[in-house]
């Protein structure tokens, strides 16, 4: 009786680990999971799984500023089941990164963004024996060119955080409650006008969208876009981004 009071209030409970199994994530691309419970000192009845992509936003209240956890995406596994004490279940499966999941691995930067996949156990008459994985998701090819063009304009990138809302441009706009901001940063006297440019990706399809706010130091902010296709070139790239800022 003692050992399933414990268990009822997640002592010696039941405990779920997720095991990311694709070494890099790309926004809108599948990736692969293995999920392990482990049970505790007695056996439990398992109501089902659930697993959240989280991210932590930075929202504006008044004056003031704050973060918040943000769930992007939610899948649930209704499946019930006992697990015995001290028995291991693993099973692996296929989750797919929103297409607009900001960018965690960016170089030589400041970034502040943090996106995890969140796993709970539905565990009747007990808590919840969570866990969190951080993941590693990367630029995609064609934000991959935009980056490395930025640099050929001879802006460096400096930080990057997450925004609660939703962004519109002029023929596409947001769709997951937040978006990332990629702050850059002139780095010689060719962008002397422009005190930092930030930039966002909202990728559509195969059409990647970007929208970059420009805050110059005589004229005040601007908001530009352009669209780029899957197969774009730095020196495409860079020829638009001169053209947009005037360089």
């Amino acid at each position: 009786m003692f050992s399933k009071l414990m268990a009822s209030v997640g002592i010696g409970a039941a405990k779920v680990d997720t095991l990311i199994l694709t070494e890099q994530l790309l926004p809108g691309q599948p990736f692969d999971i293995e999920i392990v419970i482990k049970g505790g000192n007695v056996a439990q009845q398992i109501n089902g799984l659930t697993l959240a992509l989280m991210v932590e936003a930075e929202v504006e209240s008044g004056d003031s500023e704050g973060l918040q956890n943000l769930i992007l995406h939610d899948w649930t596994l209704n499946d019930s089941f006992t697990i015995a004490a001290g028995e291991e279940l693993r099973d692996q499966f296929q989750l797919e990164l929103p297409e607009q999941t900001p960018l965690t691995l960016l170089p030589r930067c400041h970034n502040k963004t943090k996106v995890w996949l969140q796993t709970g156990l539905d565990i009747a008459s007990g808590v919840d024996g969570s866990d969190r994985d951080f993941l590693p998701i990367a630029p995609t090819a064609a934000m991959a060119t935009f980056l490395t063009a930025m640099e050929q304009c001879g802006f460096m990138l400096h930080s990057a955080d997450v925004e609660k809302g939703n962004l519109h441009g002029r023929n596409f706009q947001s769709t997951i409650g937040c978006y990332q901001e990629l702050e850059f940063r002139p780095v010689g006297f060719g962008g002397f006008s422009i005190k930092e440019v930030e930039v966002s990706f909202v990728l559509e399809g195969a059409t990647t969208h970007v929208m970059l706010e420009v805050d110059r130091r005589f004229s005040g902010d601007g908001l530009l876009s352009l669209s780029l296709s899957p197969q774009i070139t730095v020196a495409d790239a860079e020829r638009q981004i001169r053209g947009l800022l005037r360089l």
